[in-house]
């Protein structure tokens, strides 16, 4: 009982600073659903006209403002049906109000702007240049719109259109005061300002775990970051779309199927910038169904998405559109991770084309976010939408992406691209969160986690999809003052360990050593066979002369000795490819002849080593195994690490008395005395 009314002290709290601080700007978000299921009109129309009506506390001007707007609304929200009604009261009065959404269109045979009203079904009605010069956005799409209208009917010339537009406002809020916001974010705790933004979406935020708030909030990033990639795949009714149809008269969405490079860039035939240039955000709908008429549409996107900006004709167009693509996941994720990747729901042109997947900034697994039911929408206040899309308009104009360079810096296996994405979602995310630029370490460091992790999602997939060019998937962050080094993981990938869980494909191998700054450290070697004619290649090792030749050896060793472990070991029909990294970014290491021995032979015979392994060791020209150098210090990096069974070789058995027990007994040891020994024990053959 105490714990209840804790929590509703804390709502009438929280109520009542909004109250003090954003008083006019607030509206109780069940009038929006109570009047939302009788009228379909996006939110923000609803929450301009329940601003203007009902923005109070008292109970009975609240009801007054109500019925106010269900009056509006039933006099002059055009349904579709009820068009010729409307219309007839038009003719009847010669001037009458409606809400309905208009679009705008060059008549150049006439050389006029005629406007067509969706919902009223009427078009070719002339419109006065100061609109469309004043609100762009009329060509492109249209906006919701509140139209005084007149009908004269001239006899003398019939070909005139009856229809008068005397005066057009768009719905949306006239001006915001961004430092009054900023001043006001400080009355807030953390936890109340992301509640008051979730509340303001329409969602309650009691129903939802601390992950889902910020995967929600993530959603709203391409709204207040310019120029930032995001896609959302999951499973039906998860709200994947609503955000960017009804939340904000800035962002547009495309509906599935077909659309032209003229509509979405640059129409070269009337000279106008296409939907990037006129909106905040432009989300795709059911990607499954994005298809180009044009055959470069897919390379001018992919130009736009990495530079924001695009070349048509001679010239180049610069835009600040976001791109966000929601789509639908059918099968589960475990499913679709075992027999493809979690792009696959886009289309092929798409789905393959990993120039194109790279430039996505972030993926929200939207598998995370429960399916919506009715205690999901809130009934409490929050801002009146279009306030809230004005705000973040207004911070797109800045920019947070250096938040966190005064306490963390990026491990070593983020390439300019990772960069750029993750200062882009810490950037939108800070923005959102603490728009007045106040956070601390342990604020940022959430933050930059979530984003690190968003980003790798995006990797691990291009991994699948394109191997060995995008190996570099184990993400951190280093601590500047204790130079600790996080890293983050993806949950559907497994832990947060540099050696996940589960088995490895085939010719995937690990082992710790000594590296050239002569810090211990663990090495991933990966190897793919193709049909050929005996050649081996090597990636990853650079100039590092002694890592070369100790792969080189492991070679020339099975080409000597692979009939001794297997007649399907072939070193001249089978062509080889090793790429080596070095996951703690110290240095290459010189002992990888016995790890090179058991990838080659674990990729030839197609059979993953051991899961969560370690082979500690090396082998040397003449074939002698090679003791582990430090052997206390090595398990223990691979402990860190996340190893649960270590291949040691036999001459190491006499270092163990310098091991502490408790270190021992958190591995399976397993020797091995020679190289052959090596690859059966690893690869789990008795």
């Amino acid at each position: 009982m105490n714990e209840i009314s804790g929590r509703l002290e804390g709502e009438s709290g929280l109520i009542d600073k909004l109250n003090t601080y954003f008083a006019g700007k607030i509206v109780r978000k069940d009038l929006t659903k109570k009047i939302k299921e009788g009228a379909n009109v996006p939110v923000y129309v609803l929450e301009y006209l329940l601003g203007m009506y009902c923005s109070s506390m008292d109970e009975e001007e609240i009801e007054a403002g109500v019925r106010n707007v269900k009056s509006i609304l039933a006099e002059n929200y055009v349904r579709p049906d009820e068009a010729q009604k409307i219309i007839s009261k038009l003719r009847e009065k010669g001037s009458y109000t409606v809400i309905d959404k208009v679009s705008v269109k060059l008549n150049y045979k006439n050389d006029v702007y005629e406007a067509e009203f969706s919902n009223l079904g009427i078009g070719n009605v002339p419109i006065g240049e100061k609109y469309v010069s004043q609100y762009e956005r009329l060509l492109a799409g249209g906006i919701w719109c509140i139209v005084q209208m007149e009908y004269f009917y001239d006899e003398a010339d019939k070909n005139r259109c009856p229809f008068i537009i005397r005066k057009l406002d768009p719905i949306q809020m006239p001006s915001l005061d961004l430092e009054e916001v900023k001043a006001a974010r400080s009355y807030f705790t953390d936890e109340e300002w992301m509640d008051v933004l979730l509340r303001s979406t329409g969602m309650e935020p009691s129903q939802f775990t601390k992950r889902v708030k910020w995967l929600h909030l993530a959603r709203l990033v391409p709204m207040i970051e310019n120029n930032y990639n995001l896609c959302e795949l999951g499973p039906r009714s998860t709200g994947k779309s609503h955000i960017y149809k009804e939340i904000s008269p800035n962002s547009i969405l495309v509906s599935g199927g077909q659309t032209t490079v003229a509509n979405l860039f640059y129409n070269m035939g009337n000279k106008t910038v296409g939907l990037v240039g006129l909106w905040d955000c432009v989300a795709f709908d059911e990607v499954a169904g994005i298809k180009f008429k044009d055959q470069d549409g897919i390379q001018i996107m992919k130009d736009y998405m990495a530079s924001g900006s695009f070349a048509r004709g001679k010239e180049e167009k610069n835009a600040y559109a976001s791109m966000t693509f929601v789509g639908n996941i059918n099968q589960s994720v475990d499913v679709i991770l075992k027999t493809s990747h979690l792009f696959d729901p886009f289309p092929a042109a798409m789905a393959n084309d990993t120039a194109f997947l790279d430039r996505m900034h972030c993926y929200i697994p939207g598998w995370e976010i429960p399916k919506y039911r009715p205690e999901f929408f809130t009934n409490d206040y929050g801002f009146i939408t279009d306030y809230f899309a004005e705000m973040m308009r207004e911070l797109r104009k800045i920019s947070y992406g250096d938040a966190f360079d005064k306490y963390f810096k990026l491990g070593n296996n983020l390439n300019q691209r990772d960069v750029i994405a993750v200062r882009k979602t810490v950037s939108g995310l800070i923005k959102l969160v603490h728009p007045d630029g106040r956070f601390t370490k342990e604020n940022v460091e959430e933050i930059l986690r979530f984003a690190l992790e968003m980003r790798r999602r995006v990797k691990e997939q291009l991994k699948k999809i394109g191997g060995m060019e995008f190996y570099d998937v184990n993400f951190s962050y280093i601590d500047q003052e204790t130079f600790n080094e996080e890293y983050v993981s993806v949950p559907e990938q497994g832990g947060g360990k540099l050696i996940p869980e589960g088995m490895n494909k085939p010719g995937h191998v690990y082992t710790v050593s000594h590296g050239k700054s002569g810090m211990i450290g663990v090495y991933k070697l990966e190897t793919q066979m193709t049909a050929g004619t005996g050649k081996f290649e090597k990636t990853g090792i650079g100039s590092d002369r002694e890592a070369r030749e100790a792969v080189d050896t492991a070679y020339r060793y099975l080409k000597a000795n692979g009939r001794n472990i297997s007649g399907l070991l072939s070193t001249t029909t089978k062509d080889y490819l090793m790429h080596v990294q070095d996951l703690n970014g110290i240095g290459m290491t010189k002992y990888l002849t016995l790890p090179a021995v058991v990838a080659i032979c674990s990729v030839a015979l197609n059979k993953p080593i051991l899961s969560s392994t370690v082979i500690l060791g090396d082998l040397s020209i003449g074939g002698t195994i090679i003791k582990v150098e430090e052997l206390a210090n090595t398990l223990q990096v691979c402990l860190d690490s996340g190893a649960k069974k270590v291949l040691v070789p036999i001459t190491s058995a006499v270092d163990l008395g310098t091991v502490p027990s408790e270190l021992i007994g958190c591995f399976n040891i397993i020797f091995y005395q020679t190289a052959e020994d090596a690859v059966f024990k690893a690869l789990g053959v008795e």
